[in-house]
């Protein structure tokens, strides 16, 4: 996403009856998505069925780790969660971009669905909206100043493969449940702390790989992502990752409470772009 080329054209336009229009515009739109949102949490039922380590007996010692550390025995195994973060989103060019304050919500039932509910301010500038991926569709929709559109993506076959690989990277770091073999998650041990993950069930594949401590914190997150964000604009998968830090624990889930990631990961061009702390989860 890169909006700061079009706030100056966009502040011009905030005038008289135009704003007015605007505004309204804007307030259906979030109505819209925040009854989305109320819904992808309120399809999940509540899971009967709880947490056994004998669940992942037959797993690589690394998937083993991974959920020995982030899982609590007896712990229900939760398909869906609420995530509330706060932060700093950098938006623009590497060489030329504007730090905005970040506080975050965000409705998430990995791999196939997730609505992120932003505000982002710097300054007087206030831009908010959503990213969506939901029943098989994406949008990626901004407005600043609850007035002016600034970003208006609307579902596309490119648009939904990207936002089907940050849903499952997600999953992996705040909803550990959803990397359970028998949600499809396939792993693979490539190293005495790496893992890939699969999910066969997307066209091609959806593959990432996790780093994890010796307790089995995940330390580190990378995957070919489908993406435009390169100077062509053009989609292509390039490296997506980053890193985390610090825990805690909810409901039985530990999970990542600080995390840098971005576009371009291990490359020169890499911008932590997305810097976050996770302040509150709830998992049903």
């Amino acid at each position: 996403m890169n909006v700061l080329a079009t706030l100056g054209g966009g502040l011009l336009a905030i005038v008289g009856a135009g704003g007015l229009i605007g505004y309204g515009a804007y307030r259906r739109d979030i109505a819209a998505v925040e009854k989305a949102y109320a819904k992808v949490l309120a399809d999940r039922a509540p899971s009967n069925r709880r947490f056994d380590p004998d669940q992942v007996a037959q797993m690589p010692e690394i998937g083993r780790r991974y959920f020995r550390h982030a899982v609590a025995p007896g712990t229900p195994l939760y398909s869906s969660a609420e995530i509330e973060m706060e932060g700093a989103f950098l938006l623009g060019e590497k060489e030329k971009l504007q730090t905005y304050e970040m506080w975050a919500r965000e409705a998430l039932h990995p791999p196939d669905e997730l609505i992120w509910l932003p505000k982002m301010r710097s300054g007087a500038m206030t831009i908010v909206g959503s990213d969506a991926l939901v029943r098989g569709g994406a949008w990626t929709r901004f407005w600043l100043l609850g007035l002016v559109p600034v970003t208006n993506a609307r579902t596309s076959p490119d648009l939904v493969r990207s936002a089907q690989f940050r849903a499952a990277v997600e999953g992996a770091l705040w909803l550990p449940t959803s990397l359970l073999p028998q949600n499809g998650a396939e792993w693979k041990q490539t190293g005495a702390d790496q893992a890939d993950v699969t999910f066969r069930r997307f066209t091609p594949p959806i593959v990432f790989r996790l780093t994890l401590d010796r307790e089995g914190a995940v330390r580190e997150v990378v995957g070919q992502r489908w993406s435009n964000v390169n100077r062509a604009r053009r989609y292509q998968l390039q490296p997506f990752g980053g890193t985390m830090s610090s825990e805690a624990t909810f409901q039985g889930l530990t999970i990542p409470t600080a995390i840098a990631v971005g576009n371009h990961y291990g490359t020169k061009a890499y911008l932590p772009f997305f810097q976050a702390r996770i302040t509150g989860a709830k998992y049903r």
